[in-house]
């Protein structure tokens, strides 16, 4: 019996669409976010020339204040859409993505599961 990706995922992701960018040195991407988790995000592919092997810093502009900021690493490619996974997260912004992730988040229980599986 196969098991699907969706199957395998541990960190429910979430529909949301907030201006966003990606930074590789000097350089910086505009990008259009497709969803997140508290793991990573889901991006639909750019233009660009960036190096796909080094780490991004990936940015979420919530609001004029508000942002999400984690260093990140691609993990899958498909034609359209490219997957990081986060390496890191600083306290602030991952208090504000807990927040965002929990609010679309139906099922605390499953929301505690997730935060303990990422702190352990």
């Amino acid at each position: 019996m196969t098991t699907s990706a969706d199957d395998r995922r541990r960190f429910q992701r979430i529909d949301f669409d907030a201006p966003t960018e990606l930074r590789q040195g000097n350089c910086r991407w505009p990008v259009k976010l497709l969803d997140l988790s508290l793991k990573g995000l889901l991006i639909e592919r750019p233009p660009w020339d960036a190096d796909l092997t080094q780490d991004f810093d990936a940015i979420i502009h919530l609001d004029s204040n508000v942002r999400v900021q984690m260093q990140v690493e691609l993990r899958h490619e498909e034609d359209t859409r490219l997957g990081f996974i986060c390496l890191y997260i600083d306290v602030e912004s991952m208090i504000h993505l807990h927040r965002l992730v929990e609010l679309n988040v139906a099922d605390s229980t499953e929301m505690m599961r997730e935060l303990r599986e990422l702190i352990e």
